[in-house]
């Protein structure tokens, strides 16, 4: 079992910056993949961000050059750095992992709403 804690959403004007954290706990020796996602109202939830237990990372296209996904291996924290926020970029943002058997685990979700 993992257990995923999120933090770091809130109100920001278009043009700021946000930084989301994804705290691990539980069996994080074996988390393959960590990954950002988030889900506006009526929208199907998207995958924004991904990195890989090797490190590797990867972007959905609209977020790329914007956000930054980057971990913490001491604190078993991913986080997500968000500059140039943009209104649609509001949404309920939720930290998954995938590990090694192949098992899911979210978070419980933050918040982000970006305002014009």
């Amino acid at each position: 079992q993992v257990q995923l804690v999120e933090s770091g959403g809130g109100l920001v004007q278009a043009g700021g910056s946000l930084r989301l954290s994804c705290a691990a706990s539980g069996n994080t020796f074996n988390i393959r993949v960590t990954g950002w996602y988030r889900q506006a109202p009526g929208k199907q939830r998207e995958r924004v961000a991904t990195i890989s237990a090797g490190g590797s990372t990867d972007y959905e296209d609209s977020v790329k050059g914007r956000f930054t996904i980057s971990r913490d291996n001491a604190k078993n924290t991913v986080y997500l750095q968000m500059n140039s926020l943009k209104p649609e970029d509001t949404a309920v943002y939720l930290c998954n992992v995938v590990t090694d058997g192949f098992s899911f685990y979210w978070g419980q979700g933050t918040q982000v709403t970006v305002s014009s």
